[in-house]
């Protein structure tokens, strides 16, 4: 009999109910979007990062972090102190490497080239791409970090001296010279763009270095900022003779952007609520009014009062829960599209969200049913009058 009465009760008054569930339908949609995207945030975002390159450098103690992650901190200090790569390198191979998208060690020298100074960057070459997937490069890429016949040059160093990939490039530093070949030219849109590459052992050799000294070495970390840091933190207290730290300016980039994105996502969130709620409530006041004749009848007839108000609410929460529900199925595009316009990519599905939103939706519902409250206090005999 109650299950009658509610579907008798939401036929007669559908035109008011279908206004309050179309604005249920959208709030839903709309927040189970937000919530969808605030569940895949940090992940979009720490995706988004790792193509601005390396976010942890190691470097011998009492030297300046690099300004960014291809500045030489010598274009900082002027002599800054090189440290030894064995047992960098040794304990790199010891870490985890499930969250290791790349790492290189590094060694700048200012070596010249038709007699004008150039920087000369020796690395693993075969690591770079993975360290700045955003270069762009004419030409290809070195693939082996043992190959000292090739090098990658800067689209400024290209310009400068007319180098293109397959052209032969000299350079000396004092009185040692090395030739290598071009292999590509890389856009970067930096500074590396003023700057050639080359396999680290061809630096070593220019700079006559003892047992392979290098100045830093840049490793790019993918996960969260505190992901990161407990990374950093690990290897820091593995290797206790060097600075190992996180490219700050990278990492505070990351950390404010995330919790300025979460901050928004919630407060328009609560916005969306309180304006659904607000569109209810005028529904729901309308409706008090018609509904005030049935009631009346259902008092002469012996209903209680408790009976009443809960048929009512039953059909608030039905109305709550289908368009939590069908908005629900909405926001999975909605989150689909904004992913794919903010981020370039898409938001994962995360069904989680589906109970959270109906729940919000019904208690949406019930919180603008509050007028249905002042149906308690008809009297029938007022009502049957006609009064």
């Amino acid at each position: 009999m109650f299950a009658r009465l509610l579907w008798r009760s939401m036929r007669g008054s559908r035109a008011r109910l279908a206004v309050a569930l179309i604005a249920v339908i959208s709030g839903a949609t709309v927040i189970s979007a937000l919530l969808g995207l605030e569940f895949d945030v940090e992940r979009q975002l720490t995706q988004q990062f790792r193509l601005l390159g390396a976010n942890v450098v190691i470097s011998g103690l009492g030297s300046a972090q690099p300004l960014a992650p291809w500045q030489p901190s010598s274009e900082i200090l002027g002599s800054p102190p090189l440290i030894d790569q064995t047992p960098v390198l040794a304990q790199l191979e010891r870490m985890p490497k499930a969250n290791v998208v790349a790492a290189a060690p590094f060694l700048y020298i200012v070596a010249h080239t038709q007699d004008t100074p150039v920087v000369v960057a020796g690395t693993w070459l075969d690591q770079t791409r993975d360290l700045n997937p955003t270069w762009k490069i004419e030409g290809h890429w070195v693939r082996s970090r043992d190959d000292e016949s090739e090098c990658l040059i800067g689209r400024r160093v290209a310009r400068q001296f007319s180098l293109a990939p397959g052209h032969l490039l000299e350079m000396h530093y004092l009185d040692r010279r090395a030739a290598v070949r071009v292999a590509g030219v890389i856009d970067a849109g930096g500074m590396e763009d003023s700057q050639i590459f080359v396999n680290l052992p061809v630096a070593q050799k220019l700079a006559e270095t003892s047992g392979g000294q290098i100045e830093l070495v840049l490793i790019s970390i993918r996960g969260t900022s505190a992901a990161v840091g407990h990374y950093t933190e690990q290897l820091a207290a593995a290797l206790p003779g060097y600075a190992v730290r996180p490219i700050q300016a990278i990492s505070r980039a990351e950390g404010n952007l995330l919790d300025r994105t979460r901050l928004l996502i919630a407060l328009m969130v609560v916005l969306i609520l309180v304006l659904t709620a607000l569109c209810v409530l005028a529904t729901m006041a309308a409706l008090a009014m018609e509904r005030r004749k049935d009631v009346g009848l259902m008092k002469a007839l012996g209903g209680s009062i408790s009976r009443i108000v809960a048929l009512f609410l039953a059909e608030v929460g039905t109305l709550g829960a289908a368009g939590g529900l069908i908005g629900c199925l909405g926001g999975i595009g909605l989150a689909r599209w904004i992913g794919q316009r903010v981020f370039n990519a898409a938001i994962h599905t995360r069904w989680d969200v589906f109970p959270l939103t109906i729940a919000l939706m019904v208690g949406v519902a019930l919180a603008g049913a509050l007028p249905l409250r002042l149906l308690g206090k008809v009297k029938p005999a007022v009502i049957l009058r006609g009064e």
